[in-house]
C-alpha cells in the first residue's frame, strides 16, 4: 500500500478514535446518569478521554499493544487520589463514571486500532 495512503489510513483512525470515542463515552455515560453528574469531579475527563484514545488507538497500530497497560496505570494512579478526595456521597458515582467511561473509551480504541491494523 502507497505511504499517503497509509498515513491517510492511521490519521483517519486515531481522528474516529479520539473524536467518535468521545461521543460514544458521552452518550453511554448520559445513558447509565440520565439524571446528570455533579460538575467538578474528575475534571478534564473528555480532554484525558481523547488523549487516552490516541495513544491506545496509536500503540495498536504501531505493534505495541503492550502501551495500553501503560495508559491504564498512567490514568488509573492519576485519578486515584482525586477519586479519594472525592465526598463519600458522590465517590460512588464517581468511581462508577470512571470506570464505565474508561472501558467504554478503551474498547472503542482498541476496536479502531485493530480493524485498522487489519485494513492496513
Amino acid at each position: 500500500m502507497d505511504v499517503l495512503i497509509s498515513a491517510g489510513i492511521v490519521v483517519a483512525a486515531l481522528g474516529l478514535s479520539a473524536a467518535l470515542g468521545a461521543l460514544l463515552v458521552s452518550l453511554i455515560l448520559r445513558w447509565v446518569e440520565p439524571e446528570g453528574y455533579a460538575p467538578g469531579v474528575l475534571r478534564g475527563g473528555t480532554w484525558i478521554g481523547v488523549l487516552e484514545r490516541l495513544a491506545i488507538t496509536g500503540a495498536i497500530i504501531a505493534g505495541h499493544p503492550e502501551a495500553v497497560v501503560v495508559v491504564l496505570a498512567v490514568k488509573g494512579l492519576g485519578r486515584y487520589p482525586e477519586l479519594r478526595a472525592t465526598h463519600s456521597a458522590q465517590r460512588a458515582k464517581a468511581t462508577e463514571r470512571f470506570i464505565i467511561g474508561t472501558l467504554v473509551s478503551y474498547l472503542w480504541a482498541g476496536l479502531v486500532g485493530v480493524l485498522t491494523t487489519l485494513v492496513l
